[in-house]
C-alpha cells in the first residue's frame, strides 16, 4: 500500500512539474526574476486603482495607454489571454457576446496577449472574432510588463475598472461577466 501511494504521489509530482513548465514551442521557462517579481504585485482589492498599461498596438508601434482608454468608456474589462491558451480561447465568445451587448452603452474591452508571436496573437484575433480596438502585446510571453505588474500567473484572468481606473471585480467569466457588466450598466 505504501508503494502504490509513493507511486501515485511520484506520478503526481512529475505530472504538476510538467503542467507548468508548459511553455508554446519557441519560448523560454519563466526566468525567476520574473517570478520573483509577483511578490511585489497590485493588491487586486475591488476599489484600488489599477496600475496603468502602457504595451504595443497590433501593429507593435503605437502604444496604448490604458488610463486614456479608460476614460472613453463607463466600464473596462482588461482581459490577460493568449492565442495559444485553450481556456482563453474557449472564453472568447463570452467576452465578444458582453461587448456585442453593452459596447453602445460604455463597455469595452481592453486585451493584453501574452503571446510571443505576433503573427498567431492577430490570427487569434481576426478568428475570435476580437472586435474591439483596445488589442495590445509587447510579445514577451510571461515576461509581458503588465502581467508581471497586474501579478497575472495564469491566464485567463481579467479585471473589471470603471472611468477612474477603479477596480470593481475580477475574474469574470461566462454568465457572471454578462451578470456583473449589466448590473453596472443596466
Amino acid at each position: 500500500m505504501l508503494r502504490n501511494t509513493l507511486s501515485l504521489l511520484t506520478l503526481l509530482v512529475i505530472g504538476a512539474a510538467t503542467f507548468r513548465s508548459f511553455q508554446p514551442s519557441g519560448t523560454a521557462e519563466t526566468p525567476s526574476e520574473t517570478k520573483a517579481a509577483f511578490t511585489k504585485v497590485f493588491k487586486k482589492r475591488p476599489g484600488d486603482k489599477v496600475p496603468n498599461i502602457n504595451l504595443p498596438d497590433v501593429n507593435g508601434q503605437q502604444s496604448m495607454e490604458l488610463y486614456t482608454v479608460m476614460k472613453n468608456h463607463k466600464l473596462l474589462l482588461i482581459d490577460f489571454w493568449a492565442s495559444w491558451c485553450g481556456p482563453c480561447r474557449a472564453e472568447n465568445p463570452n467576452v465578444v457576446k458582453v461587448y456585442q451587448t453593452y459596447k453602445d452603452k460604455g463597455f469595452s474591452v481592453y486585451s493584453v496577449s501574452l503571446d510571443a508571436k505576433q503573427d498567431a496573437w492577430l490570427k487569434a484575433i481576426e478568428k475570435d472574432g476580437l472586435v474591439w480596438p483596445y488589442h495590445v502585446s509587447d510579445l514577451k510571453f510571461w515576461d509581458c510588463a503588465a502581467a508581471i505588474e497586474y501579478g497575472v500567473d495564469g491566464i485567463p484572468v481579467n479585471f473589471l475598472i470603471d472611468s477612474d481606473g477603479n477596480l470593481l471585480a475580477q475574474d469574470l467569466r461566462g454568465k457572471e461577466l454578462t451578470k456583473v457588466v449589466a448590473k453596472y450598466l443596466e
